[in-house]
């Protein structure tokens, strides 16, 4: 198995889908993880270009949020669209990479996707509510490269 296919198990993938789905549930913000073997440059340069690729940037309020983990380069960036830019501060990612990044350091990938996800439809809440109109727009799988 590779790398990108040995991160997670299928019970902790399952996992990071529910937290998707419950954070989602307090925000209109769409949210997506995706994981590939390496950047081959800038983690976030290469975040960005995922981020189009997966067409995050198509969603009505421009609130995608991606999750992005580079494998072998043991790099993570969690990046927002431009929607979620223009009203939040600049720190506004801060503790969810934090959070992501320190339960990484310990081995537990899973962990630390779920509970920044988590942690991401909590703040996101204030600036983007759910509301009973809003409609899933992007998948809540995960994505790998």
């Amino acid at each position: 198995m590779s790398h990108v296919e040995d991160f997670l198990t299928a019970v902790e993938e399952k996992d990071i889908v529910k937290a998707i789905q419950e954070a989602e549930v307090n925000t209109s913000g769409e949210i997506r993880v995706h994981i590939e073997k390496c950047a081959n440059m800038k983690c976030i340069e290469r975040a960005e270009e995922v981020f189009y690729i997966l067409n995050m940037h198509k969603t009505k309020d421009k609130n995608g949020v991606l999750f992005y983990i580079a494998v072998d380069d043991k790099q993570f960036a969690i990046i927002g669209d431009e929607g979620i830019d223009n009203v939040v501060p600049d720190d506004f990612w801060d503790s969810v990479k934090n959070r992501v990044t320190g339960e990484f350091a310990k081995g537990n990938h899973a962990d630390g996707l779920v509970l920044g996800i988590i942690e991401a439809g909590q703040k996101l809440q204030k600036y983007f509510p759910y509301k009973t109109e809003d409609i899933n727009e992007l998948p809540d799988e995960i994505s790998k490269g």
